[in-house]
C-alpha cells in the first residue's frame, strides 16, 4: 500500500478537547522539543501505571530512552499529547506495522491524577481520526485482565472491538471507522463534557473583575455594577491595586490575593496585559475567563496568532475562554442571575437565548430585545470565538429547561460540521433562529436548512421570528386568515403571505355561513376577512374565532388601523381571549403600528406579538410554518449502501497521483461505489448533473441540478453539506424549480426519482470515506424511465495534494 508523505509536524491535528469531567485540555502531536517534558511525566507516573503500560515488572526507562519517544515521523509514528498546563496529562502513541500497513499497535499512559478523568477516551477518539486520515484500519492494543480502566475505555468506545481470549493479556483490535455506535457515544460524551465546561462561565459560584475601574462609565466599573445590579447571589470581587472600593464592593490589588478562586474572570485591561493575566487566572484556580479587551485579531495577523495563542494556553491550563473582543455573558435564570456585562441595557427574564460573535452589535442587540419586551433567559457575545464556540452554547441552551427559542448571530463557524450535528439534535424541539452575513453563499444556506435552522436575511427579521416563537407555536400549516379593519393592509399582508410561501385560502362554507349575521352588514367573510371600519371588539372576537375553528386555516393575522376604529383595548381584550381559546393555532397582529410584547396583548403568559407593519408577520409566520414543516417531517438516516467496496477505492487512490485521475481510474473508482460510468441515449427527461466541491469551511458540498438554461440562467441548483441522509438526497431533487419535469407533473413519464438519489447518497458516501477527494462532476447524467436507474456518461475526479497539508482528520 502506497501512503502519503506528511510534513513535519501536522499543524491540523492541534485540537482542543474536554474530558468527561469538563476539564479543559489541549491536545497536539509530540514535538522534539517535548522531550524533557516527556521524561517530567514520566517520572511522575506510579508503579502501577508504569507496570499497566509495561505489561508486567516495572522497568524504568533511562531518560535518553524516554527523550527519543520525543522523535516521530507523523505518519508511520504519532504521538498525541494532552496538555494539563505545561506538563502532559496523558499520551497516546501508535506504531505501524511494517507488515500490515494498515494495522498499528496502539498504547495509552495517563498521569495517577488525571486517570479518572476521561483522557483515555478522548485520546482515542483523536488518535482513532489521524489513524484513519493516515490509512490505518485497525489500531491493536495489548492490555493487562486488570486494567479495568483501560478495558472499559475500548468497550465503551462505541468502535467495533474484536477482544482475544480471557488470559492475563487481553489484545484487543479497533477498527477506527466510524461506526454508528461510536459517533453517537461520543457524541453524548462531549454533550456531558461541554455542559460541565460551562458550568463555571454560566453559573458561576464567584466573579472578578480585573480591569474594574471607580470611574463610571467605564467598561471595568459598569461591569461591576451590573454584576451587583442583577442581584447576583455570590461573590463579587473587583481587581484593581489602586482603588479599596468599586460599586460598593471591596476591591483587590490581583487575583492572588483574593480570598478564594473564583470561577469566573472578566478581563477589561489593555491588550497587552491580557496574556500575564490569563496566566494569573489560570495560577489561582480560575475555571473560565471572559476576554472584553479588544486589540487582537482586528488588528492583522499577529493580533490573530496572539488570541490562539491564548486559547491555547488556557485549554492547556483547564480553563474556558470567551473573547476577546466580547462584551460579556448573561444568564437571567434563577439559578444564575449573572450580568456580567457592560451593557447598559441589561435584558427582561424570558425564555430565548441568544450567542452573538459581535461585541459592538450586542450592545444594540440588548437594547433592541428590552424595547421590544422580548425576555432573554442568556445571552453571550462571543466576540473571536477562540474557545467557547456557538456550538457548545447550542449544547448548554439545549438541556436549559428556561430556554425555548435560540438565536445566533454567526460571522464565522469553527466547526460547521459539529454545529450541524449539534443543531440538527435540536431544532426539532427548540427552534433555532440564525443570521448570517453572507447573501449568496449557498454552504451556509445548506447548512442551516440540512439542520433545521431558520435563517433570517437580517437582524430585524431575526427579532421578529423570536417574538413568533417567543410567545405562539410554529402553525400546523401554511393556511392564514386575515383579519381587519382596512382593505389595503390586507391586501398588503397576502401579497407577503405569497412571498412567504403561506396561503390566504378562501374560508369554508360553514365558517362563512357563520360570519354573515354576525358581522357589520358591509363585512367581507372571504379572507380576509374585511370587518370594515366601523369593527367593534366582538366583531373581532367572532371573526377570530370562527377562522381558528376552521379546519382550513393553521394562523390568523389581526390587523387594527386606527384612526379608522377606537376602545384598542377592547379589542386587544378580544383578541387574546380568542388566541387562549385555540392555544394550537398561532395569532399575530399588526396592531397600532406598535412592535414586539404590547402592554395591550399582554395578558400573563399569553402574548400576541404585534408588528409595526403586517409584512413582517406574514414573513415571520412563514419561516415557522417551514420549520413546522421540516420538523414535522421524518429525520433522515445515513444508510448502509450495497455494493461499496472501499478497499478498492482507497487502493485507488493511493495508487494515484494528485491532481485529475485518468477517465478509466476515476470510472473504476465510480464504480467500488456502485455507479457505472456508460454512454447512452439521453432519457424522457434532461439530462443533469451532479458535482462535488471541498470548500475550506464547509468540507465536501454536493451541487445538483438540470442541465442547460434550468442551471446557467435560472440558477436551479440545490447544494448539500456532506454525508447526505436519505431525507438531503429527496430534498435536493425535489427542491429544484424544475423538479415537475422530473416527477411526471408535467405529463411525461417521470425518471426514476429513487436511482437518482441512490446516486447522490453513493457519491456522498465516497467523498465521506476519502477525504483525497478534492472535486467531482459527473456531467451529463442521464436521467432513465422509473425502473431503468440512471446513466453517467462522463465523470471527472481531482485528487488533493495532501503533502502540502498534512493530511485531514
Amino acid at each position: 500500500m502506497t501512503t502519503p508523505p506528511y510534513p513535519s509536524y501536522p499543524e491540523d491535528l492541534e485540537r482542543p478537547g474536554l474530558v468527561r469531567t469538563g476539564r479543559s485540555t489541549f491536545v497536539r502531536p509530540i514535538r522534539p522539543e517535548d522531550a524533557d517534558r516527556l521524561v517530567a511525566f514520566v517520572g511522575t507516573l506510579s508503579r502501577a501505571t508504569l507496570a499497566y503500560r509495561s505489561l508486567g515488572p516495572v522497568v524504568r526507562a533511562r531518560d535518553d530512552v524516554i527523550r527519543r519517544g520525543a522523535h516521530v515521523d507523523y505518519l508511520n509514528e504519532l504521538a498525541l499529547v494532552a496538555l494539563a498546563g505545561d506538563e502532559i496529562a496523558g499520551l497516546v502513541r501508535y506504531v505501524r506495522d511494517p507488515e500490515e500497513p494498515e494495522h498499528a499497535e496502539v498504547t495509552f499512559t495517563i498521569r495517577d491524577d488525571h486517570q479518572s478523568e476521561g483522557f483515555g477516551r478522548l485520546l482515542l477518539e483523536h488518535i482513532a481520526a489521524a489513524a484513519r486520515a493516515r490509512g490505518i484500519r485497525v489500531l491493536e492494543a495489548d492490555v493487562l485482565a486488570d486494567n479495568a480502566r483501560m478495558i472499559n475505555v475500548f468497550l465503551g468506545s462505541g468502535y467495533r472491538i474484536e477482544a482475544g481470549p480471557p488470559g492475563q493479556i487481553i489484545h484487543f483490535e479497533i477498527a477506527v471507522d466510524p461506526q454508528a455506535q461510536a459517533v453517537a457515544r461520543a457524541e453524548r460524551r462531549e454533550q456531558t463534557a461541554v455542559r460541565r465546561s460551562l458550568k463555571p462561565l454560566l453559573e458561576p459560584r464567584s466573579v472578578a473583575v480585573i480591569g474594574a475601574n471607580r470611574d463610571p462609565l467605564t467598561i471595568g466599573h459598569e461591569i461591576v455594577a451590573n454584576l451587583l445590579r442583577g442581584g447576583f447571589a455570590g461573590s463579587v470581587f473587583p481587581v484593581n491595586p489602586r482603588a479599596e472600593r468599586i460599586a460598593g464592593a471591596r476591591a483587590y490589588a490581583s487575583v492572588r490575593d483574593l480570598p478564594e478562586a473564583p470561577d469566573l474572570a472578566l478581563v477589561a485591561v489593555r491588550a497587552e496585559a491580557v496574556p500575564g493575566v490569563v496566566r494569573e487566572c489560570a495560577e489561582a484556580g480560575v475555571k473560565a475567563v471572559v476576554v472584553v479587551s479588544t486589540g487582537f485579531g482586528e488588528t492583522g495577523v499577529e493580533g490573530r496568532a496572539g488570541e490562539l495563542e491564548l486559547a491555547r494556553f488556557a485549554r492547556a491550563s483547564g480553563m474556558r475562554l470567551v473573547g476577546p473582543n466580547c462584551m460579556g455573558v448573561v444568564n437571567t435564570t434563577p439559578a444564575a442571575r449573572l450580568a456580567a456585562t457592560f451593557s447598559p441595557a441589561l435584558p427582561t427574564p424570558g425564555r430565548v437565548a441568544m450567542s452573538s460573535q459581535s461585541g459592538p452589535l450586542g450592545l444594540t442587540v440588548l437594547d433592541y430585545a428590552r424595547r421590544l419586551r422580548l425576555g432573554f433567559s442568556g445571552f453571550v457575545s462571543v466576540g473571536h470565538a477562540v474557545d467557547v464556540s456557538t456550538d457548545e452554547l447550542l449544547q448548554w441552551w439545549e438541556e436549559d429547561p428556561g430556554t425555548s427559542v435560540i438565536l445566533l448571530h454567526v460571522e464565522t463557524f469553527g466547526d460547521p460540521r459539529r454545529f450541524a450535528r449539534v443543531a440538527r439534535r435540536i431544532a426539532p424541539r427548540k427552534p433555532i433562529v440564525a443570521v448570517h452575513p453572507g447573501h449568496a453563499d449557498s454552504a451556509v444556506s445548506s447548512l442551516f436548512a440540512q439542520s433545521g435552522v431558520i435563517r433570517t436575511r437580517s437582524l430585524q427579521e431575526l427579532f421578529d421570528v423570536a417574538l413568533l416563537l417567543a410567545h405562539q407555536p410554529p402553525p400546523p400549516g401554511n393556511r392564514v386568515a386575515v383579519i381587519t379593519n382596512a382593505g389595503g393592509p390586507a391586501t398588503l399582508t397576502v401579497g407577503a403571505c405569497a412571498a412567504s410561501g403561506l396561503c390566504v385560502p378562501a374560508l369554508g362554507e360553514r365558517t362563512r355561513q357563520t360570519l354573515r349575521p354576525a358581522l357589520a352588514p358591509h363585512a367581507d367573510v372571504s379572507n380576509p376577512i374585511d370587518l370594515t371600519p366601523t369593527a367593534t371588539a366582538a366583531h373581532y372576537r367572532q371573526a377570530l374565532d370562527a377562522a381558528l375553528a376552521d379546519d382550513g386555516i393553521d394562523a390568523a393575522v389581526v390587523l387594527f388601523m386606527p384612526p379608522l376604529a377606537d376602545k384598542p383595548d377592547e379589542v386587544a381584550s378580544a383578541i387574546l381571549d380568542a388566541a387562549a381559546a385555540r392555544p394550537d393555532k398561532p395569532v399575530l397582529a399588526s396592531f397600532l403600528g406598535g412592535a414586539g410584547v404590547a402592554d395591550l396583548l399582554h395578558r400573563g403568559d399569553l402574548v400576541v406579538p404585534t408588528y409595526t407593519f403586517p409584512e413582517a408577520a406574514a414573513t415571520s409566520l412563514g419561516h415557522a410554518a417551514a420549520y413546522q414543516t421540516w420538523r414535522s417531517t421524518p429525520a433522515g438516516v445515513v444508510p448502509d449502501l450495497a455494493g461499496v467496496d472501499a478497499e478498492r477505492a482507497r487502493a485507488l487512490i493511493a495508487s494515484s497521483a494528485p491532481g485529475p485521475v485518468p477517465a478509466a481510474a476515476a470510472a473504476e473508482l465510480l464504480a467500488s461505489y456502485g455507479i457505472a460510468v456508460r454512454g447512452g441515449e439521453p432519457g424522457p427527461g434532461p439530462d443533469a448533473f451532479l458535482t462535488v466541491r471541498a470548500d475550506p469551511v464547509f468540507g465536501p458540498v454536493v451541487a445538483f441540478g438540470l442541465t442547460g438554461d434550468y442551471a446557467d440562467l435560472m440558477a436551479d441548483v440545490a447544494h448539500r453539506v456532506t454525508p447526505l441522509s436519505d431525507r438531503d438526497a429527496r430534498e435536493m431533487v425535489r427542491s429544484l424549480r424544475a423538479a415537475p419535469l422530473l416527477d411526471g407533473r408535467t405529463g411525461g413519464p417521470g425518471v426514476d426519482l429513487a436511482a437518482l438519489e441512490e446516486t447522490l447518497l453513493r457519491i456522498s458516501a465516497m467523498v465521506e470515506d476519502h477525504t483525497e477527494i478534492e472535486a467531482l462532476e459527473l456531467r451529463p447524467v442521464r436521467l432513465l424511465r422509473p425502473g431503468d436507474g440512471v446513466a453517467v456518461a462522463h465523470a471527472t475526479i481531482r485528487l488533493a495534494d495532501n503533502t502540502a497539508t498534512g493530511g485531514s482528520s
